[in-house]
């Protein structure tokens, strides 16, 4: 079921929020090659609870981290080590906070260096597909009309977009209902709501959208190694139109 917020609940949702929109925009000056991404899961870590929050993810199904850091072929998932970013990699860092009752989850794409052409497209154009995603985020539309939004701009750019991961619902909860497809068919799904609360993160790959998990339990890379890149918000549907919790 679908739970719908009141504007005191997405009140609160937006303190958790901001704690993870600023962990985003603090986190870019540590993108640099040579920098283990075990140290940016350790300076996020430090600045959630500097925050009096909770990292979402640590703990969360025996997940061992506060951010998931997913490089290059590593869609989503990518549990920080002593790796070290290289020039030329793309790192895409995704974030949740608890705080005061409620859950922000957002995810950006970072270059490292001197990137591939190629590969900075694939950054812009996922998040690109998130904007226009959300201009269906509105109680005039239906949940697939984002996910259809998403897809055609993703394809029509030459790129796939993954179809064994999506967006979700998060409130009290990190994941709730409904779940969010990147693709689809439009005027379908349900009907959107003011109230409704979705975290939308369309995940976006160079080659074939197959996907696999590898031995750790957690890390999903792509079958054919090509790169991948994600970018989410936190999205509350408001009366007005879609507004963005996590920027």
């Amino acid at each position: 079921m679908v739970e719908l917020k009141s504007k005191d609940e997405i009140e609160k949702l937006k303190t958790a929020c901001d704690v993870v929109r600023e962990v985003l925009e603090k986190v870019e000056e540590k993108i640099k090659p040579g920098v283990s991404t075990k140290s940016i899961d350790i300076f996020i870590e430090s600045i959630i609870n500097s925050r009096s929050a909770i990292p979402s993810f640590k703990g969360y199904r025996g997940y061992p981290a506060s951010s998931c850091i997913s490089l290059n072929e590593v869609v989503v998932h990518g549990i920080p080590s002593e790796e070290k970013l290289k020039d030329g990699d793309i790192v895409s860092i995704d974030v949740g906070a608890y705080k005061n009752g409620f859950h922000g989850d957002a995810a950006r794409t970072f270059c490292v260096g001197d990137v591939d052409n190629l590969l900075k497209k694939l950054v812009k154009v996922t998040e690109e597909s998130f904007f226009e995603g959300i201009k269906y985020a509105s109680d005039k539309y239906r949940l697939q009309d984002i996910s259809h939004a998403i897809q055609s701009h993703v394809e029509k750019n030459g790129f796939n977009v993954i179809r064994d991961y999506f967006g979700h619902g998060i409130g009290r909860n990190l994941h709730e209902e409904p779940t969010i497809p990147n693709f689809g068919k439009p005027n379908r799904g349900i009907r959107l709501r003011a109230g409704m609360v979705l975290a939308i993160e369309p995940m976006v790959v160079v080659g074939d959208w197959n996907v696999a998990v590898l031995s750790d339990g957690w890390t999903v890379v792509t079958v054919d190694r090509k790169y991948a890149a994600h970018y989410e918000n936190t999205v509350a549907i408001t009366s007005n139109g879609p507004e963005i919790l996590t920027m």
